[in-house]
């Protein structure tokens, strides 16, 4: 399944909130997070997580410091700041909106309208 750029791009933000706030990560290991947490249907490029990872880190949601891999390899993680966690609240407020907003509107469209075809037996 594809899913839409526009789509990705609205939560990629809270994605990645989400997974530093369960911990400090780095980017390959976020990327990962992100293919299991949607079953194999999002796979962020490094083109995409990267520049994303340093918009937060300048927006001052998410700090960086460099570290090292269990083979020795230097490599930057990424950690959830105060301020993070405060936007993160603040994103799962409005998806929860967003959510209810498309639950209601789909549930509508799976039931019938008043006097629609299905009120008249069926006939249009």
């Amino acid at each position: 399944m594809h899913i839409d750029k526009d789509l990705v791009a609205a939560s990629a933000t809270p994605l990645v909130l989400g997974i530093l706030a369960d911990g400090e990560s780095y980017g390959y290991a976020i990327a990962k997070r992100v293919a299991d947490l949607s079953d194999g249907h999002m796979e962020w490029t490094d083109g995409m997580l990267y520049p994303l990872l340093h918009r937060l880190e300048r927006n001052g949601l998410i700090e960086a410091s460099w570290g090292r891999s269990p083979a020795g390899r230097r490599r930057k993680h990424y950690a959830i700041t105060p301020a993070g966690r405060e936007a993160l609240a603040e994103r799962r407020a409005q998806w929860e909106v967003v959510s209810d907003a498309l639950t209601q509107a789909w549930q509508a469209v799976a039931r019938p309208l008043p006097g629609g075809p299905a009120a008249a037996g069926g006939l249009a």
